[in-house]
């Protein structure tokens, strides 16, 4: 049991100090003013996801290292997905049209160290997901929390994930598009307003806006031709207006696509039709098992992507796809019992099945 501990506590800092966590968030905008957000989920090893609805006047304790941390009881009701048997929602909206996610923030991520101090406004980081989801209306609420000292982060281990301190930091939109990037940097907690709607992983969100300026030349638009004495140069095909377009997996190279392929995206007409393309331009950032992995003791450990999640803050709708099954999942907000006793749970793990339309051509 103790070396079985030990190897996975190895593997845990070998993932965390990897790559191996590679989400990718984005909004666009409708044609009715919805403001429709979705990300991917990967990881080095098999996450279990399930999907989840957290019912108002529900009660949570943050967790510490010292004991009992923030308490709370939700305001409103929530749907989204969890990771693992912790009933936290990891990805998720509620009933407001607020929406928060936790991306992978490593070798930045620092907190402050828990004391009877500061005890019982502190939590693990999975807690302020839900946090935010169960207490708050629009990205305004969130801010002013957060200025007010009324939330610490605490370093506690995420259940699910490998036995290491996960690094996270938070997206969180409202129903009116408006965006923050909440960081844990230098054991404070840190707010950023987030006019792109994007984030991924590592560095921080501000050092990712500086490096958009070294692609303020790209254009959805195709490039004209051009004449070299007397020659003229065609393009080859469409697309030359985003040469240099980075196309790698690192976060930063994401940052910029989703940040292109977000702001050029014509807008839809309505939530669905905004629904049907937050998942196409994802399916851009989809990682395939193999091109993104490391080695550890013989073992190949592959990033690839495991979920793929879309929420509707006008029409309260939380959309999945996992890696197994391609078919659109949809929650509605309407349809739970908000004034529940419980929290709901159902695994998101499923098959994937294709229609047969082969008699149809006979």
């Amino acid at each position: 049991m103790f070396k079985k501990r030990i190897k996975n506590l190895a593997l845990g800092v070998i993932l965390l100090g990897s790559s191996l966590y590679a989400c990718t968030g984005l909004q666009v905008k409708t044609k009715d003013g919805d403001s429709i957000s979705g990300r991917t989920l990967e990881f080095g090893i098999f996450l279990p996801t399930s999907a989840i609805s957290v019912p108002r006047n529900y009660t949570f304790i943050g967790k510490t290292p010292i004991g009992n941390g923030k308490k709370w009881t939700s305001k409103y009701a929530s749907i989204g997905v969890m990771i693992g048997s912790e009933k936290l929602i990891l990805d998720g909206i509620n009933e407001k049209g607020l929406t928060c996610g936790m991306f992978y923030l490593p070798g930045y991520a620092s907190y402050p160290k828990t004391t009877k101090k500061n005890q019982k406004i502190s939590m693990s980081t999975s807690d302020f997901n839900q946090w935010v989801l169960s207490q708050f209306k629009n990205v305004d609420e969130v801010k002013k929390a957060i200025k007010n000292g009324e939330v610490a982060f605490s370093k506690v281990l995420t259940e699910g994930f490998p036995p290491s301190v996960q690094p996270f930091h938070f997206l969180i939109s409202d129903k009116s598009g408006k965006s923050i990037v909440v960081e844990p940097i230098d054991g404070k907690v840190v707010v950023f307003d987030n006019p792109v709607g994007v984030l991924t992983n590592s560095p921080t969100f501000d050092w990712h806006m500086t490096n958009l300026k070294n692609y303020v030349n790209l254009r959805p638009e195709n490039a004209k031709p051009v004449v070299l004495n007397g020659a003229k140069i065609n393009a080859l095909g469409q697309g030359t207006g985003m040469l240099g377009l980075p196309g790698d997996f690192t976060p930063p190279s994401r940052f910029v696509r989703a940040v292109v392929f977000s702001m050029t995206a014509i807008p839809e007409k309505n939530a669905l039709r905004g629904v049907y393309q937050v998942f196409h331009i994802l399916n851009n950032f989809d990682i395939p098992v193999g091109v993104a992995r490391t080695v550890h003791d013989g073992v190949i450990y592959s990033d690839y992507t495991m979920l793929t999640t879309v929420r509707d803050p006008k029409n309260l709708r939380f959309f999945y796809k996992t890696y197994e099954d391609q078919r659109m999942k949809m929650l509605d907000l309407h349809e739970i019992n908000k004034n529940g006793k419980k929290i709901k749970v159902f695994s998101t793990a499923s098959k994937q099945q294709y229609i047969d339309i082969g008699k149809k051509l006979h």
